[in-house]
C-alpha cells in the first residue's frame, strides 16, 4: 500500500494518507505526465548483465539451491502468489570467452585466482569443451529462462596468440597484445567457439571481440589485475574484418559488437595522442579508411561503457547528449554495455558510506539518463555478482557473494541494485518503444515511459526527500483504468514489491527516495 488514488476506496485512501502522515511525508502539487503515443524515441533491444570471473566457482561448485536461486533472481519473469516478481527478467546475458590464464596458474601473472579464465583452446590447437563449466552453467540457465540475447565477449586473445604469452600487457605502448600474424587464428578460434555453442543450442546473438581498447592493460608481471588487451582503431578494423570472414566460414548469423569503449567520450572524441578515439566516426562514417558499416556481420550498435562520466548532473547529461547526437548523425544505435559504480560519482559529494538504497537510486538515475538523453537501446550492468556487502557501498554488483576461502561454497545476499535494474529490465521488454515525455528533465522525479506488448510502462525515480504527486494524462479510451505498481525503497520488504492496483484517474503519491514501475495494460 504505497500509492494513493483519489478515486480508490476510502479505506485504502485513509490508510495511505495516515501512513504518509506517520512518516512525516508531505506530498506536493501533482505533476502531470502526458502520454503521447506518437512521440516515439528508440526501440529497446535489451537490458542485461555480465557473469564474469565468479561464475566459474559458483556455477561449478556451489550448492544447487544457492545457484538456482541466483539464476532465478537474474533471469525469471515469474511472480509469486502475491504478484511479486521472482526475478528481474534480464533480456541479455554476457558470457566471457577466456584467454587461458586459469590454466597458467600463478605463472599467468594475474594476482587474483578468480580473475583468471580458462580457454577452450589447448596449446596443441585442439579444443576442450569441458572448460568454463561454471560460466556455461549460468549460460544454460539464461537460455532456459528465455533470455533473448546472448552476448559473448573476449577480454584477451588466447595466450598462445599474444605477444608476451600472457593475458595482459607487460609493455606500455597501447598496441594490441595480439601477434601481428595471429589475427586470422584469433578470428578462427572465436568463430569455432561460437559454432560449438550454436550446435549445443546456445546461439550467441552477438560477439564482442575487443574490450575497452583505450586502456593499456599494462601491469608488471605478477601484478596483473585481469585479462585485457588494448587495440588501436586500425587494429580493431583488422580484428573485425578477419572475424567477419571466420563467421561466414562457420555459417553463423552472429553479429559483431564493437568497440566497447572504456569511456563514452571515446565514441565521439579523440584525446591528444590517442589512436582509439572518435570511434563512431572511424567505423561508421562513409569515406573513412576504417569504415565497417557495410561489413556483413557488423551490427548497427555502438557499444560504450558508462564509467567515469557520471560525476554530477551536467557531466552526465552533456556526455550522453554528445553520444546521442553522434550516433544519430552516423545512423547507429548506442548501447551502454558495461557499467558499475567504479568511480566516485555515486557518492554525489558525500564523504561517508552510501546506503544500499542510495546506490540503487543512483543506478536507476543513470539508467534513466542513458535511456532518455543518450537514447540507449540497450543497457547492461557489470558485474552480476562479486564478493561484498549488501548494506552499503554496493557499487560493483547486483548480488553480494559471501564465499568460503577457496570459493568452493558460499552464499549470497541481494542488493537493492538488483531491483533498481529490475524496475527497467523486468517490465521493458525487447521491442518496446520509449515515448518522449514532457517531464524527463525533472531533477527530483525522473520519469521514463515505454509502450509495446499491449502495455504502457512508466519508471519513476524519486530522488528527493519529499513525496511527489503525479497525474497521468493518457490517450482517451486506450488503456485500462487500473495501474499495477511495483516499489523499491530502503525498507527490507520493498524489493520491486507489488502494490495494490489503483485508478488511473487520480493523483498518485510517490514516496521519497523510492523507485516505482507502473504498468497499465492496453484495452
Amino acid at each position: 500500500m504505497y500509492l494513493s488514488a483519489r478515486s480508490a476506496s476510502s479505506y485504502l485512501f485513509s490508510f495511505i494518507i495516515a501512513l504518509f502522515i506517520t512518516k512525516g511525508v508531505k506530498a506536493q502539487s501533482p505533476v502531470t505526465i502526458t502520454i503521447d503515443l506518437t512521440k516515439k524515441a528508440q526501440t529497446i533491444q535489451n537490458f542485461g548483465a555480465s557473469g564474469c570471473w565468479f561464475s566459474d566457482p559458483v556455477g561449478k561448485y556451489w550448492a544447487d539451491s544457492t545457484k538456482e536461486r541466483m539464476a532465478e533472481l537474474l533471469f525469471s519473469r515469474a511472480t509469486d502468489k502475491k504478484g511479486n516478481p521472482k526475478g528481474i527478467g534480464l533480456s541479455a546475458w554476457r558470457f566471457n570467452i577466456g584467454a587461458g590464464t586459469a590454466e597458467q596458474g600463478d605463472s599467468s601473472g594475474i594476482k587474483d585466482v578468480n580473475r583468471r579464465v580458462e580457454c577452450f583452446l589447448n596449446a596443441d590447437g585442439t579444443y576442450s569443451w569441458n572448460k568454463e563449466q561454471g560460466y556455461v552453467w549460468f549460460l544454460k540457465k539464461a537460455k532456459a529462462y528465455g533470455v533473448e540475447n546472448l552476448i559473448a565477449f573476449v577480454n584477451s586473445p588466447p595466450v598462445y596468440y599474444t605477444q608476451n604469452g600472457l593475458g595482459f600487457k607487460t609493455t606500455k605502448d597501447h598496441y594490441a597484445n595480439l601477434k601481428a600474424d595471429k589475427y586470422k587464428a584469433y578470428a578462427d578460434f572465436t568463430a569455432t567457439v561460437l559454432a560449438h555453442f550454436n550446435k549445443e543450442g546456445l546461439s550467441f546473438n552477438y560477439i564482442s571481440p575487443v574490450n575497452e581498447p583505450q586502456w593499456d592493460w599494462y601491469n608488471k608481471y605478477g601484478e596483473g589485475s585481469q585479462e585485457g588487451s588494448p587495440y588501436t582503431n586500425k587494429e580493431i578494423f583488422e580484428v573485425v574484418k578477419t572475424l567477419n570472414v571466420a563467421l561466414d566460414n562457420q555459417k553463423l548469423s552472429t553479429k559483431i559488437l564493437i568497440p566497447e569503449a572504456g569511456m563514452l567520450t571515446y565514441l565521439y572524441n579523440t584525446p591528444k595522442g590517442s589512436e582509439t578515439g572518435s570511434q563512431v566516426q572511424a567505423f561508421w562514417q562513409g569515406g573513412s579508411p576504417l569504415y565497417l558499416g557495410d561489413t556483413k556481420h557488423m551490427s548497427r550498435f555502438v557499444a560504450g561503457h558508462g564509467y567515469f562520466t557520471e560525476a554530477g548532473l551536467k557531466n552526465t547529461v552533456d556526455v550522453r547528449q554528445q553520444v546521442a547526437d553522434t550516433a544519430k548523425k552516423y545512423g547507429v544505435e548506442y548501447w551502454q554495455s558495461e557499467y558499475s559504480m567504479l568511480a566516485d560519482g555515486f557518492k554525489e559529494g558525500n564523504k561517508t558510506d552510501r546506503s544500499a538504497i542510495d546506490c540503487a537510486i543512483f543506478l536507476a538515475k543513470l539508467i534513466h539518463y542513458d535511456l532518455t538523453v543518450g537514447n540507449a537501446s540497450a543497457w547492461q550492468f557489470w558485474n552480476s555478482y562479486e564478493p561484498g556487502k549488501a548494506d552499503f557501498n554496493t557499487r560493483y554488483y547486483l548480488l553480494a557473494l559471501d564465499p568460503s576461502a577457496n570459493f568452493k561454497s558460499g552464499n549470497f545476499r541481494i542488493t537493492k541494485n538488483l531491483w533498481a535494474l529490475g524496475h527497467y529490465s523486468r517490465f521493458i521488454r525487447p521491442g518496446m518503444v520509449r515515448l518522449a515525455l514532457n517531464t524527463e528533465t525533472e531533477s527530483d522525479l525522473l520519469t521514463s515511459a515505454f509502450y509495446g506488448d499491449k502495455k504502457l510502462v512508466l519508471v519513476m525515480v524519486n530522488n528527493s526527500q519529499a513525496a511527489k504527486q503525479v497525474k497521468l494524462d493518457l490517450p482517451a479510451g486506450m488503456f485500462s483504468k487500473r495501474i499495477q505498481a511495483y516499489l523499491t525503497t530502503a525498507a527490507s520488504s520493498d524489493n520491486m514489491k507489488a502494490c495494490p492496483s489503483i485508478n488511473t484517474s487520480g493523483a498518485i503519491t510517490i514516496q521519497p527516495r523510492a523507485i516505482y514501475t507502473l504498468v497499465i495494460n492496453k484495452k
